[in-house]
């Protein structure tokens, strides 16, 4: 019975030796998490330092972030918050709670989408950047529009089909851009900047589209970046934005000339109705008809005027009257000549009018856009297999001058404590700090001595490890 006491006595552990134990053990199988979940019961005691649970559903745990790491966030944490946490587990030996040391922290979901435009519209606003008084006056006839959106989506069909419908002779170029994800922004700043170029390709353009159809405020976020912003206020054509429904607003909505609810309405807004455009030709004819009408009434009623002012009071006046009717006849024939000279003339101009009509001319344009169209699509594509193959030789040819092959074949490149790249070992003394970069790491060591050797193509230092 001793015995067994005796044996049971060397295991027992006092509370802190326990807890202590629990910590290790917990510090050592969970060296690094990530946990999303909802803030509650937040603490911020003057020490700096921040407390809080972090919850879901069905759990919850306790957090503790140090003031040395809170400094970095860059938002101001509140009850509800849906954020995301990085850091070690632990257990925080003095009450024995089961505890995250937290060292980063981000929002997550719209949240901090909807703050980030908010500051980022706020700031423009303050700069000037949305003053209706700097936006430029859209052109009423636009010859040339170019558009700038994804080649296959929505936007694009939308637009190009009401352009053709309301008044086809307009020149349409499409920029095909991805209007989502991290490379879309630069991409559309690149077409914006390709269409204001005055001697390029498209020198001719009198203003831009920039659009696309509706999502998420994701999807959308593009949309709301501050150099594309700054971009489109500095742009020397005029630009319309015409992205999403009519209930989204982006940042480039607020910076463009003019605003459009979608695709769609921006194409009806800058292109004028060919149907009023035939209607007003249409009177033209009509008032010219009229006055030509006109002037051969008052040219008959001339004649009339002069036959009735004729006398006949004898045979002097008979000889002038017969000389009065040969002159009377030759008029008749010039003016019956002039009127069928002017008939003909009339004639001509009708067929030249019929020859030139807007539908004759509508066809003849659309079938140029169209064949212009084949063209510039099999360019394009040309030029993006072009692209891809040099691409695909700087990628190869940069892979095989790349640093990281040379440390992957067991060299390392030397850097003072300034950064600089050591080749002298007379640039280092005794006691400085050094560091080796490996390729999958660095080496931090202290000079000890360094020597020089007597064949030069081979320098080293010798050195004694710090940490």
């Amino acid at each position: 019975m001793n015995d067994e006491i005796s044996n049971e006595a060397e295991l027992i552990l006092s509370v802190s030796e326990l807890s202590r134990e629990a910590r290790y053990l917990l510090e050592e199988n969970f060296p690094a998490v990530m946990v999303e979940g909802e803030i509650s019961n937040i603490a911020m005691p003057a020490s700096g330092h921040w407390y809080l649970t972090l919850k879901d559903e069905s759990a919850q745990i306790r957090c503790a972030m140090f003031r040395n790491r809170n400094m970095r966030v860059r938002f101001k944490p509140e009850d509800g918050m849906q954020v995301l946490v990085k850091g070690k587990v632990s257990l925080y030996e003095g009450r024995g709670d089961f505890q995250l040391i937290v060292e980063r922290m981000e929002e997550r979901g719209d949240g901090a989408l909807l703050r980030a435009f908010e500051q980022l519209k706020e700031k423009l606003h303050q700069e000037g950047l949305f003053d209706d008084a700097l936006k430029k006056e859209l052109p009423a006839l636009p010859r040339h529009i170019g558009v700038i959106t994804s080649p296959t989506g929505a936007a694009v069909r939308d637009i190009i089909s009401t352009l053709r419908r309301r008044f086809p002779a307009i020149a349409v170029t499409v920029m095909p851009v991805t209007v989502q994800g991290d490379s879309a922004a630069d991409e559309i700043i690149h077409a914006i900047e390709v269409a204001n170029r005055k001697n390029g390709c498209l020198s001719n353009l009198d203003l831009l589209i920039i659009g696309r159809g509706g999502g998420s405020l994701e999807d959308l976020w593009s949309f709301n970046n501050e150099a594309l912003a700054r971009c489109i206020f500095a742009s020397d054509l005029p630009i319309v934005s015409a992205v999403g429904h009519e209930v989204d607003f982006t940042i480039a909505d607020f910076v463009a000339d003019l605003r459009a609810a979608t695709p769609t309405a921006a194409a009806e807004i800058i292109s004028p109705d060919q149907e009023e455009y035939r209607l007003l030709f249409s009177a033209y004819t009509r008032q010219f008809a009229a006055i030509i009408e006109e002037m051969i009434s008052q040219k008959q009623q001339s004649v009339l005027w002069l036959k009735k002012r004729l006398k006949h009071p004898g045979r002097k006046l008979q000889e002038h009257a017969q000389a009065l009717d040969e002159k009377e006849a030759r008029l008749q024939r010039a003016f019956n000549n002039r009127l069928h000279m002017i008939k003909g003339q009339l004639k001509q101009l009708h067929l030249g009018i019929r020859a030139h009509t807007p539908q004759r001319m509508i066809r003849v344009y659309q079938q140029e856009y169209k064949n212009k169209g084949h063209r510039l699509l099999k360019a394009i594509r040309q030029d993006l297999q072009n692209k891809k193959l040099q691409l695909a030789e700087h990628s190869h040819a940069l892979n095989t001058v790349s640093p990281l092959s040379t440390l992957g074949r067991g060299y390392s490149i030397t850097y003072s404590d300034t950064h600089q790249v050591i080749t002298d070992y007379q640039s280092v003394k005794a006691g400085d700090t050094i560091r080796s970069r490996l390729l999958n790491g660095e080496i931090i060591s202290k000079v000890d001595t360094s020597i020089k050797l007597k064949d030069t193509s081979q320098k080293q230092g010798k050195v004694e490890k710090s940490s």
